[in-house]
Parts: structure tokens; C-alpha cells; sequence
């Protein structure tokens, strides 16, 4: 009985067969269309890129990763190396620029974790080359950018994910939940803290120019930035998010994951106008240079507050405090006042939000539905701006009046004028 050839029986022959040519062993991800699997190109395999990457591997009924790419050539030789390992073949494509993988026709998906400065570009462009997308969070660096993104998604009726993969665990929904079905009373006041004063530099050698490494494409991960020397204190972890040039800061980049919660507790948070306060203490270490610690203050006419800080100043999560008692969740657990309120059941007619169980693969299930995924475009650029407005009345030192409808500070062009970032070497959105 002849037997039929399964999936890496394939592979491992078309392989072999294009080696003896000596053809590229690069197998196309059309080859995999029977198989109904998304065809997913990475960009971005360092640190945060390469877990994501994994989880995608992990999902081998409903994906494949087709190709890698990074500024770093041991980065992506490393990703192709996983890959290859995963599907046992040489298939995985390995790109320097992000526009040569994005060029690909039969790339169904991109998971995107370049540097923050990098998310805008990217992003756009991969929407215009008609590719839905898992990506880093926060959106962008500058409200524009983040509002360039979402309108390039919906323009182009993309599928969007972010990486705020908090929504994906029991304990954070079901906070939510018993809050957006009124279980704490009416809700008065909410506390977010995010981490930011624990990360410091850890580069301590000299800040001169300094030979770019090998395997290493400097202007490329540079991109739209100022225009710096080499310098390995501008690329080491975590220095890069600690420097304006390529990050906002923890009050936007780590801070989007608990105002992401917030705001899916708390709708109003992102759709009533408010006030905002708030100090800060920048950064001054070495090429450091954005905000290292804030306390932020949101007024709205309801009279509902959300207080926005570091760790230092109150417990990191997210906590909603309502008239009739209180729910506070973090990644290390979920507490309430009275206790009881966590044995709470939803009753059928009540709120459910979106039940997702694992952050990638609800992404792929809305790529087939072309329905929303659980972090979709809309959500995240709520979360992203509420911590870059935060940075910029700490920055003016003022208070500042939000108008969420037009997306501007009311009577403050100082603020206004913040609301953009320039980009530099040339790159355009």
C-alpha cells in the first residue's frame, strides 16, 4: 500500500532534491497552502521577538514561520537555526531589512517586536503590503504615530494584535468583568502602576564613538532616530528603552499593559474628555535621557480618577476601587475587598469580554475570521496614549485638558506640538 508522503517527508525531500541542484533551500510557503497553515515572517529576534517567535512555533497545526529577519546577523541566525530545528529542513529565509521580507507574496502575517522606534514604520508598511500583524506594544512613539497605525489597519482591513498578552489570562479578564458588570458598585477610582525606576543602564564603558560590530547593520536599527554615532550603550538591553530616541520611556512602554487593563475595565478612561497632571524625575545616566519615575493624575467631569504611577508609589497592577469594594490584578496574583467577589460566576445574560486562552493563537483564529483579536488596534492605541499623554504633562509641567474625540489637548499648543516626532535619515510615514 502506498503510503502518503506527510508534511516533513516533503520538506526533508524537497530539500534534498534542491541541494543536489544547487538551488536555494528555501521552500516557499505556498507549498504549505493545502495544509490551510498561516504563513508568518518574524521581525525582530532578539529578547522579546524570539519568545513570541517560539509561541508561533508552538502552534504547528495553525502556522508556520516562513522567515526571520533583524539588524543582528547572529540574531536572526539564531531565529533560522530554531525554526529550521522545529520543521527539520533548511526553509527558513533570513532578511537584514524588514521591506524585503514584507515584499514576500506569500507572507499571509508579520510579528513585529523592532525597537519602539520602529513600530510605526513597519507596521504601516506592512499593512499597505496587505499583512495582518502581531506587534510589540506600545503602538508607536508619538500619539501621530500610534494614530498613523490605526488608521493604516483599519484602512486596509488588516488583523491586528498587540503584545499586551495580559488579556489572554483568566485572572485579568475576569477583573474586568466583575467591574464592567458593576459587582464593586460604582466605580470611583482606578490605580495603575508600571514598572520604571528598577531599570537602569548597564553600560558603564566609555560613551565615545565606537566601531560598529560585525554582523551588525547599525543605520539600519538606528533608522529613523537622530542621527548618532555607534555607541554600544545605545543598543545594550535595557539601556535602549531608557534613552527618548528609541523609547518613551516605561511610563508609556511598560505602562501600556496595565493601562490596557484599566481601560478594558474602564471604557471611560479613553472615550471621556479629562485632566491630566503629572511629575516626573527624567533620566540622566550615561545616553539615558527619558522619564524614570511619575505620578499622573486623570480627572474626569464624572468625578472618576485614575492615579498612575511607579511601584515606588503604589502596588504594580491595576486596581479598580468602587463604592461597594474593590479588585486589584497584577501578573503575581488577583486580590478583592470583600473576597468573595473572586468566586463571582457570570450569569449568562451579563458582560463577557473576549475569552481568549493563548495570545498568538487567537491572533491566527481572527486572521481566519477576520474578526477582532482580544488586544485588536483600537484598544491598544487607548492604552499607548494614555501613558505618552502622561509623559508629556510631566515634561511641560503642566495640567493639561484632553479632548478624546479630536485626539488633541484643548488650549495648549505647547502640548499640541508633542503630539508628533520627526523623523530623521530620510524615513517617512
Amino acid at each position: 500500500m502506498k503510503q502518503q508522503l506527510n508534511r516533513r517527508g516533503f520538506l526533508k525531500s524537497s530539500t534534498a532534491a534542491l541541494a543536489a541542484l544547487g538551488l536555494p533551500t528555501i521552500i516557499p510557503a505556498t507549498a504549505f497552502g493545502a495544509n490551510n497553515k498561516i504563513a508568518i515572517g518574524c521581525i525582530g529576534v532578539g529578547r522579546m521577538g524570539s519568545q513570541n517567535m517560539q509561541n508561533f512555533l508552538g502552534l504547528d497545526d495553525a502556522c508556520r514561520v516562513v522567515a526571520v529577519c533583524d539588524t543582528y546577523a547572529e540574531n536572526r541566525e539564531k531565529a533560522k537555526q530554531r525554526v529550521d530545528g522545529r520543521y527539520s529542513d533548511q526553509g527558513c529565509a533570513m532578511y537584514g531589512d524588514y521591506r524585503e521580507l514584507l515584499a514576500r507574496k506569500d507572507v499571509d502575517a508579520v510579528m513585529i517586536a523592532a525597537q519602539d522606534h520602529w513600530h510605526a514604520l513597519i507596521a504601516t508598511a506592512a499593512a499597505a503590503a496587505g499583512k495582518d500583524m502581531y506587534c510589540e506594544k506600545p503602538l508607536g512613539v508619538s500619539i501621530e504615530q500610534c494614530q498613523l497605525i490605526r488608521k493604516s489597519i483599519r484602512d486596509h482591513k488588516r488583523v491586528f494584535q498587540a503584545g499586551t498578552w495580559q488579556r489572554s489570562q483568566v485572572k485579568f479578564r475576569h477583573a474586568c468583568e466583575l467591574v464592567r458588570n458593576g459587582y464593586i458598585g460604582k466605580l470611583r477610582e482606578v490605580q495603575v502602576s508600571a514598572p520604571g525606576p528598577q531599570y537602569q543602564p548597564k553600560y558603564e564603558g566609555s560613551m565615545d564613538p565606537q566601531p560598529v560590530p560585525e554582523g551588525f547593520d547599525w543605520h539600519m536599527w538606528r533608522g529613523p532616530a537622530s542621527t548618532q554615532p555607534y555607541n554600544p550603550g545605545r543598543v545594550a538591553w535595557p539601556d535602549w528603552y531608557l534613552i527618548w530616541d528609541y523609547c518613551a520611556g516605561f511610563i508609556c512602554n511598560w505602562g501600556v499593559h496595565h493601562l490596557d487593563i484599566a481601560n478594558w475595565g474602564c471604557p471611560q478612561l479613553g472615550t471621556e474628555p479629562f485632566e491630566v497632571e503629572c511629575q516626573g524625575v527624567y533620566r540622566k545616566k550615561g545616553f539615558t535621557d527619558n522619564i524614570e519615575s511619575w505620578r499622573a493624575e486623570f480627572t474626569y467631569a464624572s468625578g472618576l480618577k485614575m492615579i498612575f504611577t511607579d511601584p515606588q508609589k503604589q502596588k504594580t497592577g491595576t486596581r479598580f476601587i468602587g463604592d461597594k469594594g474593590w479588585v486589584h490584578v497584577d501578573r503575581a496574583g488577583i486580590w478583592s475587598e470583600p473576597e468573595s467577589l473572586l468566586k463571582t460566576e457570570l450569569k449568562e445574560h451579563e458582560l463577557h469580554l473576549h475569552a481568549s486562552k493563548h495570545h498568538q493563537d487567537d491572533f491566527l483564529t481572527s486572521v481566519r475570521s477576520r474578526q477582532d483579536p482580544v488586544s485588536d488596534i483600537d484598544a491598544t492605541h487607548v492604552a499607548s496614549y494614555l501613558g505618552l499623554i502622561a509623559e508629556i504633562a510631566a515634561r511641560l509641567e503642566k495640567k493639561l485638558k484632553w479632548d478624546p474625540k479630536a485626539e488633541k489637548f484643548t488650549g495648549c499648543d505647547e502640548a499640541n506640538a508633542r503630539l508628533t516626532r520627526q523623523l530623521h535619515n530620510g524615513w517617512k510615514l
